[in-house]
């Protein structure tokens, strides 16, 4: 990803570099406050869609933490992510009863479609395709979720649909 990179955010598409002014802001209104290391980072993720390497290095010089415990916060939480995300997730649960009942063979024709693998983005950052484990609906299997919004019985030949309702 390049400094170039386009973000969406409430304004429309903006150029990631003229984030970095709201992000010092950021980091000023909790800059000394105990444990104002997780605000920060979310409210960073919130700014930019994910934690971009750029800012975490500003936001561990200018909060006196070394990177690695920076990076370290940033790994363990899964709410954090390093890589940008689609505009829609779609979570395909590989849950027991979705596994059995044909859930992998939903995410394979998830994955031709989007030309992507599971945690990734499309290139044009409408779709992250990850995997869930149980989303309470084992007699609906396999189910897939796009955002909030729940796909019961999915068959692979209509992935396709299920799609096109996002694109």
């Amino acid at each position: 990803m390049t400094e170039k990179s386009k973000v969406c955010s409430c304004q429309g598409e903006v150029n990631e570099e003229s984030l970095y002014p709201q992000l010092d802001d950021i980091i000023k209104s909790q800059k000394g406050k105990e444990g104002a290391l997780i605000p920060i980072l979310q409210a960073t993720q919130n700014l930019f869609g994910y934690l971009p390497e750029k800012a975490l290095k500003l936001i561990s010089k200018e909060t006196g933490k070394p990177f690695s415990e920076v990076a370290g916060v940033v790994g363990f939480y899964s709410y954090f992510s390093t890589t940008p995300k689609g505009k829609h997730t779609i979570r395909v649960c590989m849950g027991t009863a979705c596994y059995v009942r044909g859930g992998q063979e939903v995410l394979k024709a998830l994955m031709a479609a989007l030309k992507i693998s599971v945690c990734e983005t499309t290139d044009d950052r409408k779709f992250t395709l990850e995997i869930g484990r149980c989303f309470g609906a084992c007699g609906l299997a396999p189910v897939v979720m796009v955002d909030d919004e729940t796909f019961q019985s999915v068959k692979p030949s209509k992935v396709h649909e299920i799609l096109e309702k996002y694109a």
